[in-house]
């Protein structure tokens, strides 16, 4: 069945403070693409942003991007003053993202709100909040990262002290203690985050739009993923990757590119049944592989995509021509035998 839609990130969507977020002008764009006669709305990773400001080096594969929160609809819960945001010079040019004021500014903004949420919370969790943290089990490691980055003035994990490096128990208990309100204010950016997405989400769905975005191949090295779970990933005994992703030389780089992340250790994933890739991909709606042959090479994925995708639609992208001129989803280009991109 053929489908259409547009492509606009919702970094893209107009907004006042420094970067599309999910507010009135995310609902508009839904009304368009209905009153358009489109059903798709094709979007980037919403991953949380770190290294040269890239949702494909995220501090987190299950973390959204605060930055996409709402100012005006938690100025509408209670939770900000317009005076705290307004007045505030988020860019010089509206029609780029300046990634370096909306760090500088945007939790000072986030901070405001975390208070009264935190007053009106009173010691009191509400029923949806208590949800959201017993169905995200990532939150409290994902947390924890975040708080000690914030103590380590940004540095990545790797250069932390050895204890906190390679998670020694006593180290991370004492940390955990010591920085439980910094934890606490993390996971409340991404209640929030959640809880306007999926509101967004539904509404997309309520009115005949499906969302599609990517899911990144790799994880940051520099993220709580690789930090909790080292043993994932192909590192030595130091944490160090011992191989690192990147791409041949082609058509578009002489050189070839190093993008830096570790590679995955698909013989310590199969002891569990490649768990944390069901886990990664539990909550798509639709998936769409742009470099197949990349992820084929990459992936055991006779034997997990028969377990993550029953029953999910994979788009067929024709995104570029690799190698020899042949297209990717012809399978020219991959050992894969059973290409579901074949006869799509």
């Amino acid at each position: 069945m053929r489908k259409s839609g547009i492509l606009l990130h919702i970094a893209s969507l107009p907004n006042d403070y420094g970067i599309g977020s999910m507010g009135r002008e995310a609902y508009d764009f839904v009304d368009y693409l209905k009153k358009s006669g489109q059903s798709i709305w094709q979007i980037l990773p919403l991953s949380q942003t770190s290294y040269g400001d890239s949702p494909y080096q995220s501090f987190s594969i299950y973390a959204g991007n605060p930055y996409f929160i709402s100012l005006d609809v938690l100025a509408e819960e209670g939770l900000l003053k317009k005076s705290e945001y307004e007045n505030i010079k988020w860019c010089e040019d509206p029609r780029y993202i300046n990634y370096a004021t909306m760090y500088d500014q945007f939790y000072k903004v986030m901070k405001h709100a975390y208070r009264r949420f935190s007053s009106q919370r009173n010691g009191n969790v509400s029923g949806e909040y208590r949800a959201f943290l017993d169905d995200n089990k990532w939150l409290h490691d994902y947390a924890l990262f975040m708080a000690l980055k914030d103590a380590h003035g940004g540095k990545a994990w790797s250069e932390w002290e050895k204890p906190l490096r390679l998670r020694e128990p006593s180290a991370v208990k004492s940390a955990e203690k010591k920085y439980e309100a910094e934890m606490d204010f993390y996971i409340f950016l991404q209640f929030k985050f959640f809880q306007q997405w999926h509101k967004l989400k539904k509404y997309a769905n309520d009115n005949g739009i499906e969302i599609i975005g990517d899911i990144p191949i790799y994880c940051a090295l520099d993220s709580a993923d690789v930090w909790c779970q080292p043993e994932l990933f192909q590192l030595d005994s130091d944490r160090v990757p011992t191989v690192a992703a990147g791409f041949p030389p082609d058509a578009f780089s002489a050189d070839g590119q190093l993008w830096g992340n570790p590679l995955y250790d698909y013989e310590a994933m199969r002891k569990n049944g490649f768990e944390w890739w069901i886990r990664r991909i539990g909550g798509a709606q639709i998936i769409g592989v742009p470099a197949c042959a990349l992820f084929f090479k990459t992936t055991v994925f006779d034997i997990i995509l028969p377990r993550m995708l029953a029953g999910m639609p994979i788009t067929r992208l024709d995104l570029a021509k690799i190698g020899n001129g042949g297209l990717c989803m012809e399978c020219k280009v991959c050992t894969f035998p059973k290409c579901p991109f074949g006869k799509v």
